[in-house]
């Protein structure tokens, strides 16, 4: 079973303070002479070099997960716009698409049903087509245009059509976590060895100990957005369905 985005969360901030509690318990056994002020200094310009690549690294994170979250929003309202469209073309030509117009209210409740139930849990398996949108294709290609405007809207509802189908193949192709692993895993390694440092630079006190505290909460936090972020369609900041049912009582007007 995969570990959601709060349990990692939870377990980078217990790792991250576990780290500057190491730290305290460190600067207690260590020798006077290795705390000594020129060695204390080489140890906060190592802690500042490796904050500046963690920094570096979160930013990287950030960046990737939002634009994974934007990315998948943005098709989800394109799919809306081209399925009201493909339906207003179909209106416009006439009774005779009047059963594909029933067709793409159905598919449009299917597509939403996938799309949340996909996106929500890992795949095992090879992309599954969309049966049903090639079925409403097909339906549409078979149409017999008697006159120009049906011909021309015949052409225009199969261009969009192929485009809906094209933005549905690119949300699943875009689907897995923006946040590779290993980056993640380096940099909870450096964010414990930053804390570490901070806490073995300084004499353990309870000021220490409540920053330190606040700091990685506050850090640990900001890895739980990254990676709700990187999974648009589960948690709490999931992209909502509604975006895309809103498009039912526009279709059949």
């Amino acid at each position: 079973m995969p570990i959601g985005p709060l349990a990692i969360s939870f377990l980078v901030f217990v790792l991250i303070f576990g780290g500057a509690l190491g730290g305290m318990l460190l600067r207690a056994k260590l020798p006077e002479r290795h705390l000594s002020e020129d060695s204390l200094t080489v140890v906060k310009l190592g802690i500042g070099l490796v904050a500046t690549m963690s920094a570096l690294v979160l930013g990287l994170l950030i960046a990737s997960a939002t634009s994974t979250y934007n990315s998948d929003r943005a098709q989800i309202t394109q799919m809306t716009a081209e399925i009201i469209l493909l339906d207003r073309l179909l209106a416009g030509y006439g009774s005779e698409a009047m059963v594909i117009r029933t067709g793409l209210r159905q598919a449009l409740r299917t597509a939403v049903t996938r799309i949340w139930r996909e996106e929500s849990v890992p795949r095992s398996g090879p992309f599954v087509p969309d049966t049903e949108s090639e079925l409403l294709y097909g339906k549409i290609r078979l149409l017999s245009p008697k006159n120009e405007i049906q011909h021309f809207l015949q052409d225009q509802a199969l261009s969009v059509s192929a485009q809906l189908a094209q933005t549905r193949l690119l949300l699943f192709a875009q689907s897995s976590s923006a946040i590779p692993t290993p980056f993640l895993v380096v940099l909870v390694f450096w964010l414990i060895i930053i804390f570490s440092g901070f806490a073995l630079t300084a004499p353990p006190n309870q000021t220490i100990l409540a920053v330190l505290f606040v700091c990685a909460l506050s850090t640990s936090a900001a890895i739980f957005l990254i990676l709700e972020m990187s999974e648009p369609f589960t948690g709490l900041m999931a992209i909502p369905s509604a975006l895309l049912r809103d498009a039912l009582p526009a279709l059949g007007a």
